[in-house]
């Protein structure tokens, strides 16, 4: 198992998730607003927010937990799907997950995502 980060721009948000939404097998994700700063310093139109005299450009986070077979095809989809050319596109991170469970019933391992 996997997990998936991939921090991108707000706006492609949408059309991130129409691309996810396909992807029959994907057992869920989770979105988070987040701010933080890259290589670049956040400009003007990344909707900059200022915390303590720190500029920090907007981001969302998505994340997900998939089956190793499903890596290559969920990093495909949101990569083709939040690409604009731009810097400022985002990143994704790709973390081994040594085990999961849920809490509700109990199970452990793949069945519990």
């Amino acid at each position: 198992m996997k997990e998936i980060k991939a921090l991108i721009q707000p706006f492609m948000l949408d059309k991130v998730l129409d691309a996810l939404r396909d992807h029959a097998e994907l057992p869920g994700l989770t979105v988070s607003e987040v701010v933080g700063w890259g290589r670049a310093a956040a400009r003007k139109d990344d909707r900059v927010q200022a915390e303590g005299g720190h500029a920090f450009a907007k981001r969302t986070k998505l994340e997900m937990v998939v089956p190793d077979d499903m890596v290559e095809s969920v990093i495909d989809l949101v990569s083709e799907a939040a690409h604009t050319g731009r810097p400022g596109d985002g990143k994704i991170f790709i973390i081994e997950v040594a085990d999961v469970l849920r809490i509700r019933t109990g199970e452990r391992g793949i069945t519990a995502v």
